[in-house]
């Protein structure tokens, strides 16, 4: 399996799109890099359980 298959993209975005609208409805405001912090603070989180449970299965 390739890198790139393992890669949290749909969950980055939702995440992104999380972040963005919550603040836009409570602050009136969207904050990107906030919402782009947080999407790639929980991609990489993500994609470390995966290789970490992957490892985990082989042995």
């Amino acid at each position: 399996m390739a890198f790139a298959d393992n890669l949290p993209v749909s969950e980055s975005f939702g995440v992104f799109v999380g972040v963005a609208g919550f603040d836009w409805l409570a602050d009136g405001q969207a904050e990107p890099l906030k919402a782009a912090a947080a999407a790639i603070a929980a991609g990489a989180i993500i994609l470390a359980t995966r290789h970490w449970l992957k490892n985990r299965r082989k042995h």
